[in-house]
């Protein structure tokens, strides 16, 4: 299952980093969906009439049901994008330029779970404008706002492993991240979140990159001209590429999925030489897995526990989060009740209005009433915006969120490696861990944001006349006191550089078997 896909059900909450590159405001929508751009084939005209339609009733729905709406921007900020969004629906548009209409005003939001999801997406959308596209023969992430490649695909391995991506069909690669910047789902200022959701590292049928940029910059070929600077190379190079069609692009997922069982396990456990204990866990949305993970993971733990082990990495790079599967490792690390950072869990709603009703799927129908368990706040909350809100007390523990003790404990060094997709549970792990010294942070800023996130639980928000699904998170995250507007800073930052990619080196890991050896 997908990073993504599995990122639906139960996502809980996020951190985030304040980064350097701007997101235009919704008036640029004007620009972005431009009538010059060639819709894929089969992308049907939908007539002005039904956009403003569909977008009076996302409007209405976000308005009475978001809790993160006004987290960032005023009432008269987010009534001002409203405004922006369905002038710029008033004329009629293809089926692709009203998505990324919609993709532009979600990244408004400043949320990282409000955004059209590709994978919620009905068949027939997702086959009009998901895989009629090329894509870079290529994985890559950014670097300085460059695009370094990670995996070549070219048939003569034209782009070594930490060839640099100038120009893509003469367009710079910066320009290209600002644009794309636009439609990047991440909470608040966190541009670094943002940046990491604009690579492509095959570990997703869909991932962002693939799927607008050929949206904002279309092509009439599968031809592409690079300008390339190629490790070794002294100076720039103009490449003639083929772009990968959608089946070539997933051909190393089925591949590296086609031998998998619904049961086998997710996780990597190894130690290295000196005995440390290494822990990889891409991912945490587990919910659809017949994989025992927990049982599995406390054989583990008791064996570092029982053998005295001298240290243990959890590598949690790339993983945007699901469960709290954490909370088994932190039961190890404490020796008494801990009570987790204090943030209240808010809604908008008690009962949703009976007429959005018929456009709200998800997968517990209890999410349209919450009956009691939605509590009148006896006064405002301090760190929530001034609109109405509810206590949503159904998941919460009778004594508020506490991991507690249990199993044999592990008194050995413990490391966290971290980056910026760490935006949902894992965030909320990293802080945990941060806040109550129970080990050390390692790596780049995370994802998310310490003024809270939204999450928990979605409605799918289903535009009738497009199409199009919108997710909409229900919980707001809220901390009881003023938070800065970034995700968590590692304890030791760790900055890989071009020449740690060309060389394959795992510049975190090298920094924890320094730290070992010392």
């Amino acid at each position: 299952m997908t990073k993504l896909m599995n990122l639906l059900r139960g996502v809980l909450w996020s951190g985030a980093f304040i980064g350097t590159i701007g997101i235009p405001p919704l008036t640029l929508v004007s620009q972005i969906v431009s009538p010059q751009a060639l819709p894929p084939v089969g992308d049907p005209i939908i007539k002005s009439v039904d956009l403003e339609s569909d977008a009076a009733i996302l409007r209405k729905a976000y308005e009475a049901l978001h809790p993160g709406l006004y987290r960032y921007s005023s009432k008269a900020e987010m009534d001002a994008k409203f405004d922006a969004l369905q002038k710029n629906l008033s004329r009629d548009l293809s089926l692709q330029d009203a998505f990324v209409a919609f993709s532009v005003f979600a990244a408004q939001v400043k949320c990282g779970h409000t955004y059209p999801n590709f994978f919620n997406q009905k068949s027939a959308v997702a086959a009009a404008l998901f895989q009629g596209h090329n894509r870079v023969p290529f994985y890559f992430r950014w670097l300085d706002q460059e695009i370094v490649v990670t995996r070549d695909f070219t048939p003569n391995h034209q782009l070594p492993r930490g060839t640099q991506v100038l120009s893509i069909n003469r367009t710079p690669v910066r320009t290209i991240l600002n644009r794309l910047m636009t439609i990047a789902r991440a909470d608040g200022s966190n541009d670094a979140k943002r940046i990491a959701y604009l690579e492509v590292t095959g570990d997703s049928m869909y991932e962002a990159f693939d799927v607008y940029f050929p949206m904002f910059f279309p092509q009439k070929s599968g031809a592409m001209q690079l300008v390339t600077q190629r490790p070794g190379e002294a100076k720039p190079q103009t490449l003639d590429v083929e772009a990968l069609t959608f089946e070539q692009r997933i051909a190393p997922i089925k591949e590296r999925e086609s031998g998998r069982k619904g049961g086998d396990v997710v996780f990597e456990w190894k130690y290295l030489d000196d005995g440390t204990a290494y822990l990889r866990m891409p991912t945490w949305a587990l919910y659809n897995s017949k994989w025992d993970w927990k049982t599995w993971l406390n054989a583990r733990l008791d064996e570092i526990a029982e053998n005295n082990s001298l240290a243990l990495v959890v590598d949690l790079r790339g993983n945007e989060g699901g469960s709290d599967i954490g909370d088994e490792i932190l039961k190890r690390l404490v020796s008494n009740d801990l009570r987790v950072s204090a943030y209240r869990r808010l809604i908008r709603y008690r009962q949703t209005p009976a007429e959005l009703d018929p456009y709200l799927d998800t997968w517990d129908p209890s999410f349209k009433n919450w009956g009691t368990a939605a509590a009148e706040l006896e006064q405002p909350w301090p760190t929530a915006p001034p609109v109405q809100y509810f206590a949503l007390t159904k998941y919460d523990d009778a004594s508020g969120d506490v991991i507690r003790p249990v199993g044999k404990p592990f008194r050995g060094k413990f490391y966290v490696l971290i980056d910026a997709n760490n935006s949902s549970a894992t965030f909320q792990f990293a802080q945990t861990v941060q806040q109550n010294k129970l080990g050390t942070l390692i790596g780049q800023s995370t994802g998310g944001d310490q003024r809270g996130i939204n999450g928990g639980a979605f409605f799918f928000l289903r535009l009738p006349k497009t199409q199009i699904e919108m997710d909409l998170p229900l919980i707001g995250n809220f901390p009881a006191s003023p938070q800065p507007d970034t995700g968590l800073a590692p304890d030791i930052l760790v900055t890989p550089t071009l020449q740690d990619i060309i060389e394959g080196k795992d510049a975190e890991m090298a920094i924890i078997k320094e730290l070992q050896r010392r």
